[in-house]
Formats: C-alpha cells, structure tokens, sequence
C-alpha cells in the first residue's frame, strides 16, 4: 500500500496504477472521501497535482463531486454495465462531459537547487481535477492494450480493480502486502488444521 506522510492518517491507496483506479479505490473497505480534508490528501497523494500545491480554496462541494464521478466510473471499469444499456450511456456521457475541462496547467519553475521543478500556473479548480480524472478514465477505456490489463483483486471480498504490469500479467491481488498477505496467511492456517489429525494419529 502506498502511503505519503500527508495520507496514512486516512489509509489511502494509490496503488492502481491509475489516477481513475485510485479513486475508485477510496469506496474500499470503508467510505474515504468523506471530507474536504481526505479529499485533499488524496488529490496530492493521487499525483494529480505537484506536492506542496495549495488545496485551500477546496470546500464541501468537492467531495459529493469526486464522488459523484467513482460512481459513474464504477460501471464502465468494472464492466457491470452492458454498453447501449441507460446505465451505461449515462455514465458514459457523464464522464465525457466531465473530460472536457481543462485539465490543471502546468509550469516549470526554477527550485531552490536551480533545477527545474513542475508546478502549477495557479491553484486547479474542482473542474479542472475532475475533467483530468475524467480524461485518464477516457485514456484507460478507449485503450485495448491498457483494457486488457485491468484485473479484479482476488482477494476475500476486495473490489479494487488495478492495472496488472507484471511480467507474464500474473499479479493476483491490489496489494500483496494487504490481499496477498491475508490469502497466505489463510492458507498457512489452513494447511495447519488439515495437518492436526494426522500429528494426533502419529
């Protein structure tokens, strides 16, 4: 799980491989973008914006927003929606309504080294951040390679889906620090019980 000093206290992941992917994430296991402050740490976390950008100009309404885009992205990543169907023409339509904002500007400017460091020609906008969500979901859907990629954790009940790079595509969980390390330790106990009556017999 990948974890910033200004995200562990809210557990986010950015582990996906992808901006949109992350932000479905934050509905597992438990509600994350519940306020202005998660939000916050997860657009800095989520690189959609250099570290350091000022996020003050935030408020309540952001939140239901971001929200608002995971639900209509739910659908079309998960493929739980059949194309032509009203579900998935609305979301479908939402997200490329919300992809045609102007993503955040970016400017390069001299760091305290004298090296050239990227920032942002002014704070973003609620829109701009959500129209570059919006854009990488439009990216990762219109991509068959990247399409083919995309991958269920199999992890006991984990709905993350993530974007398997792996050599030989064989990654099977989100995480394998978090999934992973829960299914070894499973069949580790399981291998344990099944061994008991035969230790007894012996």
């Amino acid at each position: 799980m990948a974890l910033g000093s200004a995200t562990a206290p809210y557990e986010l992941r950015f582990d996906t491989g992808r901006i949109c992917l992350d932000l479905l994430a934050t509905s597992h296991p438990a509600e994350r973008l519940d306020s202005v402050a998660v939000l916050r740490a997860w657009v800095t976390g989520s690189g959609l914006v250099p570290p350091g950008t000022p996020l003050t100009h935030a408020d309540d309404s952001w939140p239901p927003a971001f929200r608002e885009l995971r639900a209509h992205l739910g659908p079309l990543i998960r493929g739980r929606a059949t194309p032509g169907t009203p579900l998935h023409d609305r979301a479908l339509a939402r997200v490329n309504e919300l992809a045609r904002a102007a993503p955040p500007a970016p400017c390069a400017v001299r760091g305290e080294d004298g090296t050239l460091i990227r920032r942002l020609a002014q704070p973003p906008g609620r829109a701009a951040l959500l129209g570059a969500v919006a854009r990488d979901a439009v990216d990762l859907l219109t991509d068959p390679v990247a399409r083919a990629g995309l991958r269920q954790c199999e992890g006991d009940n984990c709905p993350i889906v993530y974007l398997d790079t792996s050599r030989g595509r064989r990654r099977r969980w989100c995480s394998s620090e978090l999934c992973g390390n829960r299914e070894r330790v499973a069949r580790h106990r399981h291998r344990r019980r099944a061994a008991l009556p035969r230790t007894r017999k012996a």
